[in-house]
């Protein structure tokens, strides 16, 4: 690999641009794709699976998998919304054989991907999500690295 794509960042002035970064993020993934989301609470990581499940073309409701922590939307190809919310550690993450996800043939999103970082594999695009100066504006980080560990304040 010659080297990873740069980082990019978005003022998100409101929901609709926040949603057209995660179409844009849909139109480029591929099956195999892992997109590890990181946020605060209420920051737009639903939001942004909302976005991205409905730009593949898959008509699901989409919601947070926070208590079942899967969410399978069948599509071309199929989309796993994983959400490790309640989730302590990588090693709870394998425990909970959460870790199997992050390898399918589909595409994998993950929510506070940040509590087990260890995990994701190399190719994964992180987006992280900030508050912007204004109620409904976001800042919107894409890298293309796997997530970094952050405390969990």
């Amino acid at each position: 690999m010659s080297g990873r794509a740069a980082d990019r960042t978005i003022q998100a002035s409101d929901e609709t641009a926040t949603r057209a970064v995660a179409a844009e993020l849909a139109a480029g993934s591929r099956p195999g794709s892992v997109i590890a989301l990181v946020g605060p609470l209420g920051s737009g990581k639903t939001t942004f699976v909302k976005a991205f499940v409905e730009a593949r073309g898959i008509g699901e409701d989409v919601t947070s998998p926070t208590f079942v922590r899967l969410n399978v939307y069948e599509g071309d190809p199929t989309v796993y919304h994983l959400d490790l919310y309640r989730v302590e550690s990588a090693e709870e993450a394998v425990k909970l054989a959460l870790d199997e996800w992050l390898d399918t043939d589909g595409i994998t999103l993950v929510e506070w991907a940040d509590r087990a970082a260890e995990l994701f594999p190399d190719g994964t695009v992180t987006v992280t999500l900030a508050y912007g100066d204004l109620p409904e504006s976001r800042v919107i980080t894409v890298s293309h690295a796997p997530p970094n560990l952050r405390p969990q304040g």
